[in-house]
């Protein structure tokens, strides 16, 4: 076994989680060693063409990677484990929420900007190619920005790539929508956490107002010039919101979780061109994690 390959019990976790091995066609290469090889990518950030031959044909790894992408495989084993650890009493529901930016390699760039692509699956478990393919420009070069929904447990219950020059408080309801934790005893999904903790750049109207109406408790600062506008327009401006100073200590999980997230090179760097295959590199990388 090679540094950062499965183990014999890591694997028992994760064979039963993927999907169904085809009746018809070419026997499939061993799914262990396909699965080592698109881990090897994304920990180190390399070429596909450049996997080790110890892993088998690099095209293959690829093809695999990419199907699972189309088709949401990646998708629902990362839901799939998340729902075993709330299952299990592990997943907490204090959930946080931030970004963080990462640089664009060069070869990340010249993707077909014309049109977004339709996704082979419902929303809710793929996301639709955008436009720009989740890259920005700025005097610093080519970013994109990693949305996260973090658990107290260091779960990652949502992720969304836009562009780098994109702000936060507009992916706040995207993402809140996307937590879907399924229950393996039936019955719906679990959507609302207990509480939500976010910084001063997700404190606007409406990110309140749909906490508010869901009936979930939250911790976000106010921004200074909010603060201002409000007590200018004195008995109209109304009450300051509610904030626990002790309870917002609690957003450090969700830096420790993109820290432990951006220790692989390939999600630190963005090597793909799409922002779909980047976010299924995200999602490798969370589920090794996990692992």
């Amino acid at each position: 076994m090679n540094r950062g390959d499965l183990t014999d019990q890591q694997w028992g976790h994760l064979e039963p989680l993927q999907p169904p091995i085809p009746s018809m066609g070419r026997p499939p290469r061993d799914r262990r060693q396909v699965f080592n090889a698109i881990w090897w990518r994304s920990r180190t950030g390399s070429p596909w063409r450049d996997i080790p031959e110890r892993y088998g044909p690099w095209a293959t790894a690829y093809a695999v990677f990419r199907r699972w992408q189309r088709d949401g495989a990646w998708a629902r084993i990362l839901a799939a484990l998340n729902a075993t650890a709330d299952a299990d009493g592990i997943l907490d529901w204090e959930v946080s929420i931030d970004s963080t930016v990462c640089r664009a390699h060069q070869h990340a760039a010249g993707a077909r900007k014309k049109g977004a692509s339709a996704p082979a699956v419902p929303e809710s478990l793929v996301s639709v190619e955008p436009d720009d393919h989740g890259l920005g420009r700025s005097r610093g070069g080519l970013t994109s920005k990693v949305h996260l929904a973090v658990t107290a447990s260091m779960h990652v219950l949502a992720v969304i790539v836009t562009a780098g020059q994109r702000g936060d408080a507009p992916q706040f309801l995207p993402l809140m929508q996307r937590i879907r934790v399924g229950r393996p005893a039936g019955g719906r999904p679990r959507t609302r956490p207990d509480h939500v903790c976010a910084d001063r750049a997700y404190s606007s109207r409406a990110v309140r107002s749909d906490l508010r109406r869901r009936g979930i408790a939250h911790t976000i600062p106010e921004k200074q010039d909010q603060a201002g506008h409000r007590l200018r327009r004195g008995s109209a401006g109304g009450r300051p919101p509610g904030f626990d100073a002790e309870r917002y200590k609690a957003r450090h999980k969700v830096e420790c979780r993109i820290g432990l997230l951006k220790q692989a090179r390939g999600v630190a760097t963005r090597y793909d061109k799409l922002a779909c295959r980047y976010e299924a590199t995200i999602e490798v990388t969370l589920i090794r994690q996990y692992l």
